[in-house]
């Protein structure tokens, strides 16, 4: 189903159980993996950031887990990928549809895109996951990479 997330999912850049203070120590984390492997510039994490706080991405799912999809400027980008984390409880992140709104989030993906359009795709592609409540729960129970595969598979 997700072949394209499948195929831009870092192992290296996958955090699961993450104990994070806040949105942006999920970014930073993230986003230090990314750069770390070669994907993004050393301007990404705070292009990331900064991003986050003009265009929350936020996304309430109706369920137990709420996920979030920061992203920035394909300037920052060198090749595609994606980061994701699974976190030990909530942090806030900003509604994606309501910004004056807090999301309680416990699902993160990062997107390191270098395509205007492709960012449009993986979006699309992650929120067609984050439809399906079993996926999530597949998502949340992962201890490990071939966990996170199987999930998306």
């Amino acid at each position: 189903m997700s072949n394209k997330l499948l195929q831009l999912l870092d192992s290296e850049a996958v955090c699961l159980k993450m104990d994070a203070r806040d949105a942006a120590d999920v970014i930073e984390n993230l986003g230090i993996r990314l750069y770390i492997d070669g994907y993004v510039k050393d301007t990404f994490v705070d292009a990331a950031m900064a991003r986050e706080k003009k265009l929350p991405t936020g996304l309430p799912l109706g369920g137990e887990v709420n996920a979030a999809i920061p992203h920035t400027d394909v300037i920052h980008v060198l090749k595609p990928g994606v980061a994701m984390a699974t976190l030990k409880r909530p942090v806030i992140f900003k509604n994606m549809i309501s910004p004056d709104e807090d999301v309680n989030v416990q699902l993160v993906f990062l997107l390191s895109l270098e395509q205007p359009k492709s960012q449009i795709e993986m979006l699309q592609e992650i929120a067609s996951v984050l439809q399906r409540p079993e996926t999530v729960e597949k998502l949340m129970a992962a201890t490990t990479f071939e966990d996170v595969q199987a999930a998306l598979a």
